[in-house]
């Protein structure tokens, strides 16, 4: 039997490429892997946004903790008086104010002792946190005690020699006071290098003050 001639493609002709059949089982596979590759990548991207999220809020916060929190002045109510006893005058007390030490290191601290004693003809009632303690420079205050309020503290001041003087420690941390209350003072900005002179005052009584203390922060 006579064999038939193979035929070949005309010269310059193309082939066209055979279809690839796929089944409808893989067209779901492929379409499953899709949606699974997207849903990866979209919580990836999450992910990452909410850790550049976390740590913006981290770092705010941890800034946020280190300044000093102001605190809004605010007067404490005078107590109420239970007895027919008279306040304080400036003719009732003198003040005196003494300095542990003459000199304070720049970012150090000095303590003062604030004594009254009684000097007026019938008992009275002084407030220990109406005496104030102020250090200026100059003709500028920098640095006032009563910037920050505080709780009353009552006492009776008398003739009986029991009963004549008072006292307490005030400390100052070489430092400066503006129009806000911060309880720390080491929180407060400090003073430079200088002359200073403090003083002790009386609330309400503004001619009660002591003799100034003359203050070399060095």
């Amino acid at each position: 039997m006579p064999t038939q001639p193979t035929r070949q493609p005309r010269p310059g002709s193309r082939q066209k490429p055979r279809k690839r059949v796929v089944s409808p089982q893989r067209r779901a596979m492929y379409r499953r892997r899709r949606a699974v590759a997207l849903v990866v990548v979209l919580a990836a991207v999450s992910l990452v946004v909410f850790c550049v999220y976390s740590l913006g809020r981290g770092v705010a916060d941890g800034v946020s903790l280190l300044r000093p929190t102001p605190i809004a002045r605010e007067s404490v109510p005078a107590p109420k008086k239970t007895s027919g006893v008279n306040d304080c005058g400036a003719s009732d007390v003198k003040l005196s104010l003494t300095a542990a030490s003459q000199g304070v290191p720049v970012g150090g601290s000095l303590d003062f002792t604030a004594s009254i004693s009684y000097e007026g003809t019938s008992s009275c009632l002084l407030d220990l946190s109406d005496v104030v303690l102020t250090v200026s420079s100059g003709d500028q205050t920098i640095y006032s005690s009563d910037s920050c309020p505080a709780d009353p503290n009552r006492q009776l001041l008398a003739k009986t020699s029991d009963m004549n003087r008072t006292s307490q420690k005030m400390t100052w941390g070489a430092s400066r006071t503006g129009d806000q209350c911060v309880e720390d003072q080491n929180k407060l900005p400090k003073v430079d290098r200088g002359t200073y002179t403090a003083q002790l005052s009386l609330k309400n009584a503004h001619k009660a003050v002591s003799d100034p203390v003359t203050i070399q922060v060095q």
